[in-house]
């Protein structure tokens, strides 16, 4: 993939000794810079159900409609999403490994970036400890969120359709360097 501007890339470390989001302004011409990072959880393996995070490109389309997390309780007394109107970015049905199959054998999850269970889970991230997808921080997510870091499409798509547009914070602030890519690597020296 290459780039046409400068924008900003969310790129996650699934590592098992690395899970980190970082951050990164790129430019086609110019050294990329690292601009923050935070710990987040990725896919788990061993556990039946868990699948291994996806390594890979990732556009965020406003094809895909994001969503807001209820915060709601599970079955455990955890919520899942986070808090109550926490953004769920949903970057579609990918091809991941079956975190408790020995085989390699994949099957399909819905990759999403999504908040935790900020009193259970949250204290936790660092760890692979996902069913598949990339769980961050609250802090992390409302920074996302605000300033449109992932939404360069949906801006553009809100004006048109309601349905985009209220999946999109009334506080926004965008960044002139927002743009759609998820990275996910696995790399123990890349920090």
């Amino acid at each position: 993939m290459r780039l046409t501007r400068p924008q900003l890339i969310v790129v996650v470390n699934r590592d098992p000794l690395v899970q980190r989001l970082c951050l990164i302004a790129a430019a086609p011409s110019e050294p990329w810079r690292v601009i923050g990072c935070d710990t987040v959880s990725t896919g788990q393996s061993g556990r039946r159900g868990y699948f291994i995070t996806p390594e890979g490109v990732f556009a965020h389309t406003a094809d895909i409609l994001d969503y807001r997390a209820l915060g709601t309780f599970n079955e455990n007394h955890v919520r899942g999403l986070g808090l109550k109107g926490m953004r769920v970015w949903d970057f579609g049905w990918r091809i991941a490994a079956k975190g408790w199959r020995p085989d390699g054998e994949t099957g399909e999850i819905r990759l999403l970036v999504h908040a935790t269970d900020p009193d259970l889970l949250e204290p936790r991230l660092g760890r692979p400890a996902s069913q598949g997808c990339v769980r961050i921080s609250a802090a992390m997510n409302r920074f996302l969120d605000r300033h449109g870091v992932l939404d360069r499409e949906q801006e553009a798509a809100a004006r048109e359709d309601m349905r985009v547009a209220a999946t999109l914070p009334a506080d926004r602030t965008p960044s002139p360097l927002a743009g759609g890519l998820l990275v996910v690597i696995d790399k123990a020296d890349a920090t």
